[in-house]
């Protein structure tokens, strides 16, 4: 699924025999044997660490240390692919991975490639920590990019595609309807598709037009048939109109079986077959489908806070505008049509993608919703947390006093997002005893009940504070939407804190009780987002201890107000404490394996790439200490490398929900020290973000988060592996063929357990 949206709504290596699930040593691919490429030092060995001064390296190459992010971000993607591959995965989730595969890919070139570009153009590139020279990486990103889309391409047309047609769901091309069929689509084109459609040629009169990012097109190749002259002109096909136009289910007239469920043509096949209505009196020789993916990252200059929403806005229209870093062609298009693309685009021979029709994938999608159960993840119902309500019931809980009784640990998407978080903050707003609300909001959708709350809390009279951080990837435009409709009804909003993003989960609720103020607070990991909590696998805690509450009330302070030397309890703050307090953990764990103790270090994590976290990682593996690391995408940490890093292992698990949470467990020598929160282990996170981290204090959520990322890190627990030389193996089959466990899938049962427990009392 996506990352974080990314954070979006965004699934991320070898490649393995999907077949016979092989767990033999991966196939040689071209993304496995450049991750495996690293420079060596001058005597050969690996870059050490000195047990007992982490900071000083043993060798003159820090190459060795880490292993390249962007080729790791691919190498997640991959993953991903394979999944769409695993013929163990049911088919219509097989076509949702093909297309977050698209997706993510799409997210990588608007971002990743795109700075890439942007700080070489300007000069401010340096090497990379893995000792890659920039043009290096983008060399080794282009190669493993064109690797991974041909295969992607490959999936779908040889795997996934005719294994969806032996089901009755069959993705058309025009060619291939019927006369009738095509008859049917002939009134739906005139009637719905002809009169939003804007042909532009090219010739002295008309320039060669702007092609926004991420459109798809049609290359149209025209002659006069009177001069025999030629021209060009471009076709873009409307962005929102569905993807793939769904037809009407065969009738036994028809000559077709009644067993099928569904057919689909692709929406630029029905505008081609309709040209020549858009350019009447003149003939149609060629046409063929391109897609421009444009630089959509941005700076925006914080200097002035109150003019931040102001200069969001206009970066957002100067964005549509970027430089184009990738150009997807169809693999049947000409040399000449393919040489004015890349003219007048400005891309370069090796940002050109020649792929097989339909490009942008993203739309299956669109297929992957059908309701064919049994080609689906078998149905999956989010359940409420027993402490807030021990029977499931149609009416609400009282949240607000399950949560006095005791600290409640929520895991989502099992614990249902709705009846927990959401409800404690609806509560909160209809509560008339509260006083005020405080809440982050990075990410939510344009519709959340979250975003009413707190416009209803106002209109009560209460004090609600939303910091909202407008500039959440890919989400500016509705977060400045909702920012500006929160104001408008009366809420505080403000935009955090100059030069950092807001990434913290928080909510702190102060109510007037019998005994004075009592206050009531959320600390998560993941987004107040209802629609992504069904899909993001995330933690959170519900409680009213005061410790807790002194804390978010001196961190929203500092983030509404002036407060900088904010001394926090339970929290663990970013860019001020997170990465110190966390090495200063792991630097106790490598202290207590010296002293000949068990040291145990375990993390669960989005990414980690911050080169302090993990030099202290490497010495707390050279001190002797045990170091689980559960990564869902990039890892920059080399495992399991003789003299560096032996006691390390790294698994990666993906599935059908994002996992998201962040977890940090420390063994403290038998007393456990926990920590839950947003941070991920990346230079952004850790100095450009504000993040908090909060310690888990009740031993029941201790045990449950142990448990957890022990079943993440089993060798009996389906995930994949990464070595030393930066290949990920998938393990997914025991040594007689049957599958490992599905972690998502035992959690699920378990949880159901837990609720059937709590029925019985």
């Amino acid at each position: 699924m996506t990352a974080e949206h990314g954070d979006t709504q965004r699934h991320g290596t070898a490649e393995l025999d999907a077949a016979t699930g092989s767990e033999e040593a991966p196939v040689e691919s071209t993304i496995s044997a450049l991750a495996s490429a690293r420079p060596r030092s001058s005597n050969g060995r690996f870059m050490r660490v000195v047990a007992d001064e982490p900071d000083v390296l043993a060798t003159e190459s820090p190459a060795e240390l880490f292993l390249d992010r962007e080729v790791s971000w691919l190498q997640f993607n991959d993953r991903v692919l394979q999944l769409a591959q695993d013929p163990a995965v049911p088919l219509l989730e097989r076509a949702r991975f093909l297309a977050i595969f698209a997706s993510n890919l799409d997210e990588f070139f608007m971002v990743r490639v795109a700075g890439l570009k942007r700080r070489i153009a300007t000069g401010l590139a340096i090497a990379s920590p893995a000792g890659l020279e920039p043009r290096e990486v983008l060399d080794q990103i282009s190669v493993a990019a064109h690797e991974l889309m041909g295969r992607h391409a490959e999936v779908f047309h040889e795997q996934v595609r005719p294994q969806l047609r032996d089901e009755g769901i069959e993705i058309m091309r025009w060619e291939e309807l019927s006369a009738a069929e095509q008859e049917t689509v002939h009134g739906m084109f005139r009637a719905e598709v002809y009169p939003v459609l804007t042909p532009l040629a090219v010739d002295p009169a008309h320039p060669f037009p702007y092609i926004s990012g991420l459109s798809l097109n049609l290359a149209v190749v025209l002659v006069h048939p009177k001069t025999g002259k030629e021209h060009f002109a471009r076709v873009k096909v409307p962005p929102l109109l569905p993807r793939f136009i769904q037809l009407a289910n065969p009738t036994e007239e028809s000559g077709l079986s009644d067993r099928y469920h569904a057919r689909f043509v692709p929406l630029e096949d029905v505008i081609a077959a309709h040209l020549h209505m858009l350019f009447a009196g003149m003939e149609v020789r060629e046409h063929h489908t391109f897609r421009v993916t444009r630089n959509e990252d941005f700076e925006v200059e914080e200097d002035d806070a109150e003019n931040l929403l102001t200069a969001l806005e206009r970066e957002l229209t100067r964005r549509r505008f970027g430089p184009p870093v990738r150009l997807e062609v169809a693999s049947d298009m000409g040399d000449h049509v393919m040489d004015l693309l890349v003219r007048e685009l400005g891309v370069s021979a090796d940002e050109v993608y020649r792929l097989p029709t339909p490009l942008d994938l993203t739309g299956l999608n669109l297929v992957a919703d059908l309701e064919r159960t049994d080609l689906r993840y078998r149905g999956f119902v989010p359940l409420t947390h027993p402490d807030l309500a021990p029977v499931e019931r149609s009416a609400p809980s009282d949240v607000l006093a399950a949560i006095r009784e005791k600290d409640i640990l929520l895991h989502h998407p099992y614990d249902s997002f709705s009846t927990s978080v959401q409800a404690f903050i609806d509560q909160a707003a209809n509560d008339p005893a509260v006083l005020a609300i405080k809440q982050t909001l990075y990410r939510t959708s344009g519709d959340s009940p979250i975003v009413d709350a707190l416009i209803d809390a106002a209109e009560d009279g209460k004090q609600v504070l939303a910091v909202v951080e407008l500039k959440a990837r890919f989400d500016e435009e509705n977060n400045i939407t909702w920012a500006r409709k929160l104001e408008q009804a009366g809420v505080h909003v403000v935009y955090g804190m100059v030069g950092l993003k807001t990434h913290a989960k928080l909510c702190l609720v102060v109510r007037q009780e019998g005994d004075g103020l009592r206050r009531y607070c959320h600390v998560g990991t993941g987004n107040y987002n209802p629609k992504t909590a069904r899909l993001y696998e995330d933690l959170g805690i519900l409680t009213c201890d005061p410790q807790v509450g002194e804390d978010l009330t001196r961190l929203f302070n500092q983030l509404s107000g002036l407060a900088p030397r904010s001394k926090f309890k339970r929290l663990l703050v970013a860019p001020r404490s997170v990465r110190t307090g966390l090495i200063e953990h792991i630097d106790a764990e490598a202290e207590l394996a010296r002293s000949g103790r068990p040291g145990l270090i375990q993390m669960k994590v989005n990414s980690i790439v911050d080169e302090q976290v993990i030099n202290a990682l490497y010495a707390a593996s050279q001190a002797g200490a045990t170091v689980d690391v559960w990564v869902r995408g990039i890892c920059s940490l080399r495992p399991g490398v003789p003299g560096l890093s032996e006691t390390i292992g790294v698994r990666s698990v993906l599935g059908r929900f994002l996992e998201h949470s962040r977890v940090f467990i420390f063994g403290g020598d038998g007393d456990p020290i926990v920590y839950i929160g947003s941070a991920d282990m990346m230079h952004r996170n850790l100095d450009r973000r504000v993040e908090t981290l909060l310690r888990v204090e009740d031993e029941g959520h201790i045990a449950s988060l142990r448990d957890l990322l022990e079943r993440g890190m089993s060798d009996k627990t389906s995930s994949w592996h990464l070595d030393g030389d930066g290949r990920w193996t998938r393990h997914h089959l025991d040594g007689d063929g049957s599958p490992l466990t599905d972690v998502q899938e035992s959690v699920i049962a378990r949880f159901a357990r837990r609720r059937r427990k709590a029925r019985r009392r």
